[in-house]
């Protein structure tokens, strides 16, 4: 069951523009946050797109722009946003020609949906789904059912995966439908829970080297007459975390990945669409306190506060019962000139998690829900060390973490 505020128009979409976030130095209303293009052009509506191209059932075109193919990959990048692959072009020539419209380039963005983290995106990428629907709101969300923070990437502490995220994925909607079917990735992935909810159906084939995935996906591309693969890189999202985007290492990944998009794409069989895409921007944060106000060390920010969810840029706020009213005023007035700071029943009204909420979601979602504006985060130095130390952050909806690549290669 949907759990629709009144006042929530279930057909809202913002369109997220490069300056939307960043030119307003005065404080903004709840409802001027750019909020991810949901049901027109985000992570969730590719998958259901290419499947509905495939003659899926339940399947919706959401991005009509998509010509359908009979054979489709989706590579994703982590970490690889919009503004940091249009930032590099000498150092990913071969995607950055797919953004050239004069040489047939017809590469776009799409937004990642809130919050943009790799679990959420995952889930959206996989089944469809905005999160208020598949029920991965964040980096760590509450359990309402034993008041416990879990962390969704790791899956810790360990939840029943399909009691948390019960809708099928796109890919076992495709293989029920005799769509070839597969998963191309690392082989660490291929038993975690967040596989088993967001990315499995059909075969997982894990190999360690990139260049082994994109050979492979190639080939589980021809293997089917109607064949959907999906293929993943996890290190241009790494670097970024430790080093920072722009940084040698960040730049020597995105070179390393740009070839392996190329060496796919020249091997794809006839009939094929490859989309080029991603779970998330990045953003460096100076290691300031200006920049990096730690909640384990503000007494004002812990007042009230039962549990401290999400990340950095897109916090989960869980009041003690009875203080949600006074949390959400003072992290109101003591963050409100540099994050969107909303209620949850503010931020589900706004749209930020999707068109409607499942039930099930609704007390995952933080009392308050705090999205940054600025370069600013909102660490926890004690609770969360290694999180507190990560030079290149990501979550809220600024273009520069929401917008992400979509590229097409076409044979």
């Amino acid at each position: 069951m949907s759990h629709p505020p009144a006042a929530h128009d279930a057909g809202r979409s913002v369109p997220v523009s490069p300056a939307t976030a960043w030119d307003h130095p005065e404080p903004l209303p709840v409802s001027s946050a750019p909020v991810p293009e949901y049901g027109s052009g985000s992570l969730a509506d590719l998958l259901p797109t290419l499947a509905a191209g495939l003659g899926v059932p339940a399947t919706a075109a959401a991005i009509p722009e998509l010509t359908p193919a009979d054979r489709n990959c989706v590579f994703l990048i982590d970490g690889l946003g919009w503004e940091q692959l249009r930032a590099h072009p000498h150092e990913a020539p071969f995607m950055t020609s797919l953004l050239d419209s004069s040489r047939g380039g017809t590469g776009r963005p799409i937004t990642a949906g809130y919050p943009a983290t790799t679990a959420t995106s995952l889930a959206s990428v996989g089944t469809g789904l905005p999160p208020g629907a598949h029920g991965l709101p964040g980096y760590t969300a509450r359990n309402p059912e034993t008041g416990e923070l879990m962390n969704q990437l790791r899956w810790n502490p360990w939840t029943e995966p399909r009691a948390w995220q019960p809708y099928p994925t796109v890919f076992q909607l495709a293989d029920a439908a005799g769509v070839h079917t597969a998963q191309v990735s690392s082989p660490t992935f291929e038993h975690t829970p967040l596989t088993k909810v967001a990315l499995s159906g059909g075969t997982f084939l894990g190999r360690l080297s990139g260049e082994d995935r994109m050979d492979l996906a190639a080939e589980q591309l021809a293997a089917g007459d109607r064949s959907l693969v999906y293929t993943y890189y996890a290190e241009v999202d790494g670097k970024g975390h430790r080093f920072g985007v722009d940084s040698d290492p960040w730049r020597g990944q995105l070179m390393y990945v740009d070839r392996l998009v190329q060496r796919l794409a020249e091997q794809l069989p006839p009939r094929t669409a490859l989309y080029i895409t991603a779970d998330h921007g990045m953003i460096d944060i100076p290691f300031d306190e200006q920049h990096r106000i730690d909640f384990d060390e503000d007494w004002e920010l812990r007042a009230g506060v039962a549990l401290l969810g999400g990340e950095g840029r897109a916090r989960h706020v869980y009041a003690v019962p009875g203080a949600e009213a006074d949390v959400l005023a003072v992290w109101r007035e003591v963050l409100g000139e540099q994050f969107w700071v909303a209620g949850r029943d503010e931020a589900i009204a706004a749209g930020w998690f999707g068109p409607a909420i499942d039930e099930r979601v609704y007390a995952r979602i933080g009392d308050v829900v705090a999205a940054a504006r600025d370069d600013v985060l909102i660490i926890a130095s004690q609770r969360e060390p290694k999180e507190s130390a990560m030079v290149g952050n990501h979550g809220s909806m600024t273009a520069v973490e929401q917008l992400v690549p979509l590229l097409e290669v076409r044979t």
